[in-house]
């Protein structure tokens, strides 16, 4: 099976400042992928350049950025919009054919149908974060990119914001997403790319991470400290 994104010596300079340096990878249709790694690794910068939000200093993307979904971690939301509003424009930017039946989709998708009238304003932190998903989907990709998407999220919101991810990546959408929970990435992706310093280190299942990292107790918080120390990374150091 052909891969649904392929990433190829993907780079990022800002003037003599390297952010992302030769990152390359591919992804299956339905795979759920984490990009981890320390502050200032280059995950944003990596899922941006996924999505078209930057152009690359060199490599490329094999999708246009009309084909992958795209939810930054600082939402684009019109708190003054209702839902269905919010929708519908995101809708008419993307030119989606016919944007009132992609506003009930995303409606029915979300479980946001009931909201739908309701001002973006007075929704709850996990509400919100799930308008911001559903502005990625409304032109339906193959492919969605989430930058930190559970970060202000408490743990009952962030379970039912991946209840909706997994019923997404189950129905064959690719999901590329960054994390700091790194809990979260142990139990819902099938792999992790790990980032430090703009290069891609490791790519490879959480099992692999763990047993690389010689880490027995299963924690993977502890197994990244271990890997990146092993390394030889300044975040590695740091750490230790």
């Amino acid at each position: 099976m052909s891969p649904v994104l392929s990433v190829s010596g993907l780079a990022k300079s800002y003037g003599e400042l390297e952010a992302l340096g030769g990152v390359g990878f591919d992804v299956e249709a339905g795979e759920t992928v984490a990009v981890i790694g320390p502050n200032g690794a280059g995950k944003t910068t990596l899922l941006s350049l996924v999505a078209g939000s930057q152009a690359p200093s060199a490599g490329s993307v094999s999708r246009d950025p009309r084909d992958v979904g795209w939810a930054p971690q600082q939402t684009a939301l019109y708190s003054k919009l209702s839902v269905s509003e919010n929708l519908e424009l995101f809708a008419r930017l993307e030119k989606v054919a016919d944007p009132a039946a992609a506003v009930q989709r995303m409606l029915a998708q979300t479980g946001l149908a009931g909201r739908a009238d309701e001002p973006v304003a007075n929704l709850s932190g996990g509400n919100r974060q799930r308008v911001n998903v559903a502005l990625g989907l409304i032109a339906d990709p193959p492919v969605l990119a989430l930058d930190e998407p559970s970060a202000s999220l408490d743990p009952g919101q962030r379970e039912r914001l991946w209840e909706f991810l997994d019923a997404l990546t189950d129905a064959g959408t690719a999901l590329v997403f960054s994390t700091h929970h790194l809990s979260e990435a142990h139990r819902h992706a099938d792999r992790l790319l790990v980032l430090a310093d703009g290069r891609l280190l490791f790519d490879g299942t959480p099992a692999r991470l763990l047993a690389e990292a010689d880490d027995a107790s299963g924690d993977l918080e502890h197994a990244l400290v271990c890997f990146l120390r092993e390394q030889g990374t300044p975040a590695g150091r740091a750490e230790a």
